[in-house]
């Protein structure tokens, strides 16, 4: 139980870090990068995801 708790807590802590560090971007910088402020969300939950499944 312990362990699947700790998991959790671990994705969530990738999709926290990983939608602050883009929200922190411009609308530039992220444009440089191909991507739109509207996907930052879809991002960090796939970022957190493929955390999960490594």
């Amino acid at each position: 139980m312990f362990e699947t708790a700790a998991r959790r807590y671990a994705k969530y802590r990738v999709y926290r870090i990983t939608l602050t560090e883009l929200a922190a971007l411009s609308d530039r910088e992220l444009n440089d990068l191909g991507l739109s402020r509207s996907m930052i969300r879809g991002l960090a939950l796939e970022a957190a995801e493929k955390f999960a499944e490594a």
